[in-house]
């Protein structure tokens, strides 16, 4: 079978794929196993990815040093948790690259090459869950408070403001019509323990956003033709080995990167006051 025919029958093969597994009715069908523990692996992983980006940055830098052991070592870290969701999307490519073989459009790699490459594609698929929750928090500064709020440090003061504002308001002696007018002048007090309790509470309610956060961005990226070119590289790097590494994934890098721009946007506003 010549290269051309190979590479038209992996690609029918791919569509099908993703079409079953990451449209609308599979991507339901795969957060059904998200409702559990994953609520709090989910949140965990968040946490563990600057460390997993750092550990996969390492790794890349030891190996143009040509430090091959410490190279080896490192991308072997086993970092971020794996979810329920995410062991399914496992074994669904699995069973994609043996379907493969039974087409005779089949790739030979060593069984802990293949594992390493799909642990690396779900884990891009995490990242991707990030970057749709930090979209969704955007989204709601600017629709509630006409401001950028890229992450949680973003949203958690003028959420906890306002919370603050309508407690305030609600308890005034004179009525909440007088209240409004006399807040509108005079700014509430905002406690400590306000501000905690909004945080943990928004931390709370991103964990089960950034849990489901699939079944929104799945089916865009079937639209889009995301999914199909991603697993697409992934057979064409299977396909290269060892020649072609497998490298720090743009959305691991995207996601990191929001996280940074929430920091320095909250320290700016520190800053200015």
């Amino acid at each position: 079978m010549n290269d051309q025919t190979t590479r038209a029958k992996r690609q029918i093969e791919i569509r099908a794929f993703v079409r079953m597994h990451f449209g609308l009715v599979g991507t339901l069908r795969l957060h059904r196993l998200a409702f559990g523990a994953d609520l709090l692996r989910a949140p965990a992983n968040v946490l563990l990815a600057p460390l997993f980006v750092i550990v996969k940055l390492a790794g890349l830098l030891a190996k143009v040093l040509r430090c091959h052991k410490a190279a080896r070592w490192l991308s072997g870290r086993k970092i971020l948790l794996q979810t329920s969701v995410s062991r399914q999307v496992a074994v669904g490519i699995m069973a994609f690259f043996t379907n493969l073989e039974t087409q005779g459009v089949g790739i030979t790699v060593p069984q802990a090459v293949l594992e390493r490459e799909v642990a690396d594609y779900t884990g891009v698929r995490n990242a991707v869950g990030e970057i749709t929750t930090t979209i969704l928090v955007l989204m709601a500064g600017f629709a509630l408070f006409k401001t950028a709020t890229p992450g949680l440090i973003s949203l958690v003061g003028p959420i906890a403001e306002l919370r603050a504002y309508n407690l305030a308001v609600a308890e005034f002696p004179l009525g909440q019509g007088m209240g409004k007018m006399y807040y509108a002048v005079f700014s509430t007090q905002l406690d400590t323990w306000q501000v905690v309790i909004t945080g943990l509470v928004l931390a709370m309610l991103m964990s089960v956003v950034t849990t489901f956060a699939g079944v929104i961005a799945d089916p865009l990226q079937v639209v889009t033709g995301t999914h199909r070119r991603r697993l697409s590289r992934l057979i064409d790097r299977l396909d290269t080995y060892p020649d072609r590494a497998t490298g720090l994934a743009k959305e691991h890098i995207t996601a990191r990167f929001a996280d940074l721009t929430d920091m320095a946007l909250n320290i700016w506003r520190f800053i200015r006051g």
